[in-house]
């Protein structure tokens, strides 16, 4: 129990934080000025934004759920699994940030998806 737990967290907090990141970046624009000052302008801008904040918690609580896991679970397991979260994570920006994903992307998704599927089904060798 604990550990679909765990694993709940790293896929949807860590996909979900960035996603709302990715957000938060979109509504403030390109970095178009490298300079110091203009860099610090525009993580000061992104700093004042909630979607910003929201991303950074979870995917804190995604990151902090994955060092639980591992003391307990093997990385040849845990790492492989955690690739769910890329479908997460088409599945949120096509939802949430309303991307378009071609065939070829979901066709890759899949793939992973069969691949985490594989890991799943040996978990106790």
């Amino acid at each position: 129990m604990l550990e679909a737990l765990f694993f709940f967290f790293i896929i949807v907090a860590g996909t979900g934080g960035e996603l709302c990141v990715s957000r938060a970046m979109k509504n403030i624009g390109e970095v178009h000025d490298f300079r110091p000052r203009a860099l610090l302008r525009f993580v000061l801008q992104a700093l004042r934004l909630p979607w910003m904040w929201a991303g950074v918690t979870m995917m804190a609580l995604g990151f902090f759920s994955l060092l639980a896991i591992l003391s307990f679970r093997a990385v040849s397991f845990v790492v492989p699994f955690s690739a769910l979260s890329y479908a997460a994570g088409a599945f949120g920006a096509k939802l949430f940030l309303h991307e378009r994903i071609n065939g070829d992307r979901w066709l890759g998704i899949v793939i992973v998806t069969l691949g985490v599927t594989l890991v799943w089904l040996s978990r106790n060798q």
